[in-house]
């Protein structure tokens, strides 16, 4: 099985604009042609005609058994309300995780403001996915965005499952020095390239992970993930099937450490795999 752990339904290029239905019939799709099997949909830390709330993707989601929802909670904005809300949504299962965008907003994840957000994801049991290195958007703030403030944070809360996102890149070193140091820390694959793998990167990028899983060793700590529709979702999973690490490593990064992590065992009972499906 292939879970990808980091996909969107925003809109990033508002000229090519879908409903929301729409993005989910076209997440779907590339998921069929990918071989991926179930995905986690991250909601944004901001809400327009281009990105849905978090209430509008769980409603839409209810009855796609191959996607969960992992909610994006905004720093500046967010209110007592919201996380009732979410603690409503977490109660009943409704969403398997949350994330913060540091970066995208001037914030450094060790602030107090969101010790609330670590506090309800530990109260749940459930991960908190974090923004870290290069930013999509040019007007972002990425020394708020460094790997290395994550360690403050898993210090601090040594039972909180944390997770960095995009591998810190381009500080791998970093981020690893924060996984390897810290056994509630883990990190995503996801973002690493806009669109396409060119040959050049794939070969700077496997370099770079064949250092980092020789530091680290074996990796129950990294997740597959795409950060799909910005990037190519068939050319990670292909990246990862081409690396030179047994069978077993493979399967726990393409689906054994998500499934524990985010405890999906129950919500993968309901998923049909996709070569089945295909016949």
């Amino acid at each position: 099985m292939i879970i990808d752990c980091h996909t969107h339904l925003n809109n990033y290029h508002e000229e090519k604009a879908s409903s929301l239905p729409g993005c989910i019939e076209n997440l779907l799709g590339e998921m069929n042609r990918s071989g991926v099997d179930y995905a986690l949909v991250l909601t944004s830390y901001k809400v327009n005609e281009h990105r849905p709330s978090t209430k509008q993707v769980v409603e839409a989601v209810a009855q796609q058994p191959r996607l969960g929802v992992v909610a994006g909670i905004s720093y500046l904005n967010y209110r007592q309300s919201d996380l009732r809300e979410l603690s409503e949504y977490l109660e009943e299962g409704l969403i398997k995780g949350l994330k913060l965008y540091p970066g995208y907003e001037p914030f450094y994840p060790w602030d107090p403001r969101v010790r609330v957000v670590y506090e309800l994801a530990l109260e749940f049991d459930v991960p908190v996915m974090i923004h870290t290195g290069d930013t999509y958007s040019p007007t972002a703030k990425i020394k708020y965005a460094h790997p290395l403030q994550i360690d403050e944070v898993a210090v601090d809360f040594p039972a909180l499952k944390i997770i960095i996102c995009h591998l810190g890149n381009p500080w791998f070193r970093d981020a690893i020095e924060v996984v390897y140091k810290n056994n509630n820390v883990f990190a995503d694959l996801s973002g690493l390239v806009l669109g396409n793998f060119d040959s050049a990167f794939e070969r700077y990028l496997k370099r770079q992970l064949d250092e980092i899983l020789l530091y680290a060793g074996e990796p129950k700590w990294l997740l597959f993930g795409s950060d799909w529709p910005l990037c190519d979702m068939g050319d990670y999973v292909k990246f990862i099937k081409k690396m030179n690490i047994p069978a077993k490593d493979k399967e726990m990064i393409f689906s054994g450490n998500v499934t524990r992590l985010f405890r999906l065992e129950e919500a993968l009972k309901a998923v049909v795999p996709v070569k089945s499906r295909n016949g």
